[in-house]
């Protein structure tokens, strides 16, 4: 197991980065528990996803049993990402819903607001933190995010966006079931958590970089062993008319500290150009 490993001898710099990524996987579970027990759950509003259906089954039986039913719903997907996805992901993943389990059953329901558009709201913030931390560092926090992470994986759909999609049928039936009204100030709450999440987890984002250096083949040999592939095209300076060679690739957001650091080390004088790309067609190698 992922996180038994971190005990058993490991050592250095690989140690401290799995200590890392269990802490910030408790830290965000802490969050969406916190975000659950103190805004939403007093409201009887929904965070979506997961823990969004498990609180309406509690709203329709009783409100106690939350976590427990949240944790019931979580196992069969958690067995199923175990083979769609990876071993790591979904041992940090379990990680994350065993501990927000725990945390639903410490942490007291709370109303720290009377006003449920504040509730929504700052209830969003709040669980899209723990969501976003989770998925930055490898993992999720169980239920519709494994299912939106394998399909920002094989698609590069936003995550915020999937997860909204998702949501909003939790929502839904919180309206069939319960009230219209509640259902409406949670799909305020999903929203704000989408776009928390998307501004968070940024593994979609694509960026096309351009590289003007007179050190072609140095620059060459060192971003040929990055994920992504090169191209090279021949350029001369409009003032100066000398031979430069500009070489443009593509990479994720989570990737451009990696390649900033590649082109300083190999030429301090290079001129570096960095935009947004909106789409890509052909061959993208995508980073599980």
């Amino acid at each position: 197991m992922y996180v038994r490993n971190l005990w058993a001898g490991l050592s250095g710099a690989a140690a401290v980065k799995q200590a890392r990524e269990v802490a910030i996987i408790i830290i965000s579970a802490f969050l969406v528990a916190s975000g659950l027990r103190l805004f939403l759950i007093p409201h009887q509003l929904l965070s979506g996803g997961i823990a969004g259906a498990a609180s309406v089954v509690g709203y329709l039986t009783n409100p106690k049993y939350i976590s427990i039913i949240y944790f019931a719903m979580n196992l069969p997907i958690l067995v199923w990402g175990f083979v769609a996805v990876g071993k790591k992901y979904i041992c940090l993943s379990m990680l994350s819903v065993v501990a927000t389990t725990w945390f639903m059953t410490i942490i007291p329901v709370v109303r720290l607001t009377k006003d449920p558009i504040l509730a929504s709201i700052f209830g969003g913030v709040i669980i899209a933190c723990g969501v976003g931390f989770a998925l930055r560092v490898g993992g999720s926090s169980g239920g519709f995010d494994i299912l939106g992470s394998i399909i920002t994986r094989k698609h590069d759909i936003p995550m915020g966006s999937i997860l909204f999609v998702m949501d909003g049928i939790v929502i839904l039936s919180l309206g069939f079931f319960k009230s219209w009204d509640s259902a409406l100030y949670a799909m305020l709450c999903i929203f704000v958590k989408s776009r928390v999440v998307d501004m968070i987890h940024i593994r979609h984002v694509k960026l096309t970089c351009f590289i003007v250096t007179k050190e072609r083949e140095k620059m060459l040999n060192r971003l040929t062993l990055l994920p992504h592939g090169v191209t090279v095209v021949n350029a001369e300076g409009g003032y100066s008319h000398e031979g430069n060679t500009m070489l443009m690739t593509v990479t994720t957001r989570y990737e451009l500290s990696e390649l900033r650091k590649t082109i300083l080390e190999t030429d301090p004088k290079a001129f570096v150009n960095v935009l947004e790309t909106v789409e890509i067609l052909g061959r993208f190698r995508r980073l599980s």
